[in-house]
């Protein structure tokens, strides 16, 4: 076959696949144009309710009812209003997500805490991801010296073996950042629970892509950030989950006036507030947290597992167009095939990835580069269609040429 008889049958395959899409009316609750942006993986694209909320926001709320605003729009309550919000999309119930905070400052709250209620003495030893996003690995560093911890990196796959007396708390990613990989969150967790420690998931690059099921699985805690296929904004709060059983044993290591259970008592002594209260620090970036909160508007009647068909059926056709397009050698592709095992996400290894991504962007194909042979396209279900993915392995397979 030709191949401009190739790229014509593609093109109808992808103009078949988003007529059949569930999904392609949430598109239009976006602000887009005629780039394909497959880098929601890093960066969610912008929701076009967000401009005139953060407008009444600063204008209203700040501008007019100024300090009332904390009772009168509800910024008091938000943290827990917004992670009741994200809770469905991640598998929970309600009252046990709180936001604020970064990924990195809600990751070292929930692994020292995880060390503080690890049952059986002796436990001195937190096992960590070793192809984790190295903030992740930093933080574990540090957390281990305060608790007077030990660090043992292990690939997820050897975990279970890797568990013993010893372990206190075990701090894995549900996706892994660089290959798309996805990780076995209710194995791993029970193995985790069967030898006595406290699980701890980064949710960074799952959350809003596909099922978690965290309460359904018995996840200890979690944290992940909103900027990604939450679609939250540059800088938007992360998220600290602490399953409900456990909250009133969660002992943080960053205690507030905010997580006081009288926090305009300006008491001396700190008594933790009840339920995942006790997650939060200081005073919330409201800002950014109801921007956050209007963001997560798109996903009013989306079922997440509507999206992670539409994932996998993006990912898959993507790979097909890639065989089809890309010169023979010329990428390979690291992110599993195996559905159970991916993502949404692909990474392709390419000799001069930094040079290919330059030239892709320039031609209207925005995904990301990692050092040193990686291309990266993250795909958002909620507003990448299939011809997107066909014209961004039409595109690759012209750059590769």
């Amino acid at each position: 076959m030709s191949e401009s008889a190739v790229q014509a049958e593609k093109a109808v395959q992808a103009e078949k696949l988003d007529a059949d899409d569930e999904l392609a009316g949430v598109r239009g609750q976006f602000v887009l144009d005629e780039v394909v942006y497959l880098d929601g993986n890093s960066l969610g694209a912008l929701p076009a309710a967000v401009p005139g909320r953060v407008e009444d926001v600063v204008r209203r709320q700040w501008g007019e009812l100024r300090i009332r605003s904390w009772d009168e729009s509800g910024w008091w309550t938000a943290p827990e209003r917004i992670g009741d919000r994200i809770a469905p999309l991640v598998g929970a119930a309600a009252g046990q997500i709180v936001v604020g905070d970064s990924t990195s400052v809600n990751v070292f709250k929930a692994l020292v805490a995880a060390v503080r209620m690890a049952d059986g003495a002796g436990r001195d030893e937190i096992v960590v991801d070793a192809t984790t996003f190295p903030t992740d690995g930093y933080i574990a560093e540090s957390a281990a010296r305060m608790t007077g911890c030990t660090v043992r990196p292990v690939t997820p796959a050897e975990v279970p073996a890797a568990l013993g007396d010893r372990t206190a708390a075990v701090l894995l990613n549900h996706v892994d950042y660089r290959t798309g990989r996805l990780h076995d969150l209710p194995a791993l967790t029970a193995a985790v629970r069967a030898a006595g420690a406290v699980s701890v998931w980064d949710l960074c690059h799952s959350a809003g892509a596909l099922p978690v099921g965290l309460d359904e699985h018995g996840v200890d805690l979690a944290v992940g950030c909103t900027y990604k296929y939450l679609n939250g904004g540059p800088g938007s709060p992360a998220y600290l989950y602490v399953r409900g059983d456990l909250q009133d044993r969660f002992d943080s290591p960053l205690p507030g006036w905010n997580s006081h259970v009288e926090p305009f008592g300006m008491r001396s002594e700190y008594a933790p507030a009840d339920g995942a209260l006790r997650g939060r620090v200081g005073t919330p970036d409201i800002l950014s947290m109801l921007a956050l909160e209007a963001a997560l508007e798109v996903w009013d009647g989306v079922p997440i597992e509507a999206v992670r068909a539409k994932s996998l059926a993006l990912t898959d056709f993507f790979l097909e167009c890639v065989a089809a397009y890309a010169p023979a050698g010329r990428v390979e592709s690291l992110t599993p095939v195996a559905h159970g095992e991916r993502g949404s996400q692909v990474a392709l290894r390419c000799s001069d990835a930094g040079d290919v991504m330059k030239r892709l962007i320039e031609r209207g194909v925005v995904g990301d580069f990692r050092h040193p042979d990686v291309l990266r396209f993250g795909f958002t279900p909620l507003y990448v269609g299939f011809a997107d993915v066909e014209r961004a392995a039409r595109v690759l397979g012209e750059v590769l040429g």
